[in-house]
Formats: structure tokens, C-alpha cells, sequence
């Protein structure tokens, strides 16, 4: 098989009330990165002045680093989306912030996307190579909501939601004036739509994650996020296979948005 040359590779943080963990995370992220030998620009999106992130990730200093953001938080998706409409690389990616995936994981998942040449890696906690400290019950949820996704798309991928993806730019030009999803259930609808469109060659690579410091899955918190991701994944199945929203015919219901820096779905 043959590999593929990357010539820039753009990495997006999505970053929301992380001012104690951010300016470190970067150091590590940017370390690990410089040991590539693949170009890299990294760019942070502040998903809302909530905090002093925006303060304490433009304390880190490099040629390769951006750091942008807006006023109010509008969601992971659209932190991601608005990094990606900023993105110069041919493979755009991001990572979560807080610490909990490690960086350690860039180089596999960089190696993986050339030697499959793919379209798409997704991070997966089930990759036989993969170190994680999961708790047993976000393990039953997870797995529950793969059977779920699997179902709903056809999508070979044992698991969609780890904040750590790489993409072909033309994969992300071809899908991302189409979506919707604002919040958590984002990463579905882009691998949903992705592989409707034809983009199949989507594969997995291990992570190192921890999980044993983030609060308990039985917090009301976590349980509005579990309820808000179903709600906009069964939204994602009625768009795709009932509507046929996502479909080349339907381009009139995009618009091109300036702050995103690309075309966007019309809701």
C-alpha cells in the first residue's frame, strides 16, 4: 500500500474552562508535535470568555501556534468547525482539551492515516493496542452507544466519540458546509455524513486515555450530555435516511458563514 505525504498537518483544541490545565497541555501538545516529521501549525479555539483560558493559552509562545476564540460558548462542534475554517493543513485533526487523551497518541494516529491513506482515523479506546483507564460504567455506556450508531449508519468503527480525529481536507470540504450539530453528538454526524458521501476508508488507532479523574457518569451533568447526544443522533438518522438532507441536491440550503470561514448548513 502505499503511503501518503503529508505536507502540513493542522491540529484544532477546542477549549472551554480549562485556564489550570491549558498553557501545560499546549507545552506537551507542541513538544510532541515537534518530534514529527510531518510541518504542523496548531490552532486553539476558546469556546467562550468563560474563564482565563484564552489569557493562559496565549502565554504559550511558538511560530506554530494560533490561539483564536469568541465570546460565547457555542459547543465543541462549533469550536472545531471554527478551527477547521482557519486550518491550512491537507490533514486537519483535533484533540480535546483536559488532559485526559494523551498526546502521545499524534504520532500513531499520523503513521496510521498515511499507511492506510486513509480518509478519516478515529482515536478508539477498543484498539487492541490502546491504554485506558475507564471506568466501567461510561464502558457499558460507550459500548451501547456504538451498537446504537452502528445500527442507525452502517459504520464499521467500534468506537465514534474519542476527542482525537484526523481528516482529509477534502473530506472535511466536502462535509462540513452540511452539518448541523453544534455540541457533542458532532463527531457522529461528520462520520455519518462522511461515509454517505463515499468517503469509506475510515480506521482506528490506539489512544492512552484516562478517565479515572473526571466526575462520576451518574452526575446530572453527564446524564443532560448523554440524553442531548441521542436526541442529536436520532436527529442525524432522520436527516440522513428519511430527509435525505445531507445529499449533493439539497447545496441551495448552504450559505456561506464568515466567521467560520466556510459554507455552512441553512437550518
Amino acid at each position: 500500500m502505499q503511503s501518503q505525504n503529508i505536507k502540513l498537518l493542522s491540529l484544532i483544541i477546542p477549549v472551554y474552562r480549562q485556564e489550570k490545565t491549558i498553557r501545560k497541555q499546549l507545552q506537551n501538545i507542541l513538544g510532541e508535535l515537534a518530534l514529527l516529521a510531518t510541518p504542523y501549525e496548531l490552532i486553539v479555539v476558546v469556546d467562550g470568555m468563560d474563564d482565563k483560558s484564552f489569557e493562559e493559552a496565549k502565554k504559550v509562545r511558538s511560530s506554530h501556534l494560533l490561539v483564536t476564540g469568541y465570546k460565547t460558548n457555542h459547543g465543541k462542534g462549533y469550536a472545531v468547525r471554527f478551527g477547521m475554517g482557519k486550518s491550512h493543513g491537507d490533514i486537519i485533526g483535533f484533540l480535546d482539551a483536559g488532559g485526559d487523551l494523551s498526546e502521545l497518541g499524534l504520532s500513531m494516529m499520523l503513521e496510521h492515516f498515511k499507511w492506510y491513506n486513509a480518509d478519516i482515523i478515529v482515536g478508539s479506546k477498543r484498539h487492541p493496542v490502546s491504554k485506558v483507564q475507564y471506568p466501567i460504567s461510561r464502558k457499558i455506556l460507550s459500548w451501547g452507544y456504538q451498537q446504537l450508531t452502528k445500527l442507525l449508519f452502517g459504520l464499521n468503527v467500534r468506537d465514534t466519540q474519542v476527542g482525537m480525529k484526523l481528516y482529509r481536507r477534502k473530506v472535511l470540504e466536502d462535509v462540513l458546509p452540511r452539518l448541523l450539530v453544534k455540541e457533542f453528538a458532532f463527531d457522529i454526524e461528520i462520520l455519518a455524513v462522511a461515509h454517505n458521501l463515499g468517503y469509506t476508508r475510515i480506521f482506528e488507532a490506539p489512544v492512552e486515555l484516562d478517565f479515572t479523574g473526571a466526575s462520576s457518569i451518574t452526575s446530572w451533568s453527564v446524564w443532560k450530555i448523554i440524553l442531548s447526544m441521542l436526541k442529536d443522533t436520532f436527529a442525524v438518522y432522520y436527516r440522513l435516511r428519511i430527509l435525505h438532507y445531507y445529499d449533493n441536491l439539497n447545496k441551495r440550503k448552504w450559505k456561506f458563514d464568515e466567521e467560520l470561514n466556510f459554507r455552512v448548513a441553512v437550518p
